[in-house]
C-alpha cells in the first residue's frame, strides 16, 4: 500500500501516508473496523518520523476515516458508499493531474498520450 512514497515529492509524507490509506478505504481494501498498523510500525516500516504517521492518521480521523481509540490503536470506519465514490473520483483528478505533469515533463504531447491511454485499455485509435 505504501510502496510509492516520495521523499522528494512537494506533497509532505505525512499526506501521501493520509492518501494511500483513503485509496485503500474507498476502494474497499481496507473494511470497517480493520486496524491500521500502530505508529511506530508503520514509522519503522516507511522509515519516517513516528510523528509524520501520528500526522497522517490525525488528518483521516479528522476527514472521518478513521478513528484513534487510546491505548488500543487506530480503526476504519465505516464511510458511506457515496463517499467511498466521492473520494475514488478525487483520487482519479490527483492521477490525472500527476500523470499530465509528468507527460508535460519528459515532453509528451497530449495526443500521444491520449493514444498510449487507449492502447493501455485496449481501444485502438486511428
Amino acid at each position: 500500500m505504501f510502496e510509492h512514497l516520495d521523499a522528494r515529492s512537494p506533497t509532505p509524507l505525512y499526506a501521501q501516508i493520509a492518501n494511500r490509506i483513503r485509496v485503500g478505504i474507498a476502494a474497499g481494501e481496507l473494511r470497517p473496523a480493520t486496524p491500521l498498523p500502530s505508529v511506530r510500525h508503520l514509522a519503522a516500516q516507511l522509515r519516517v518520523n513516528p510523528a509524520t504517521v501520528v500526522q497522517a492518521y490525525r488528518e483521516l480521523e479528522t476527514d472521518g476515516f478513521v478513528e484513534m481509540r487510546q491505548g488500543s490503536g487506530t480503526f476504519v470506519r465505516e464511510v458511506a458508499p457515496d463517499r467511498r465514490a466521492r473520494e475514488r473520483a478525487q483520487q482519479a483528478t490527483v492521477l490525472v493531474r500527476e500523470m499530465l505533469a509528468r507527460a508535460g515533463h519528459i515532453g509528451v504531447s497530449l495526443q500521444e498520450l491520449q493514444v498510449a491511454i487507449a492502447e493501455e485499455i485496449g481501444v485502438a485509435t486511428s
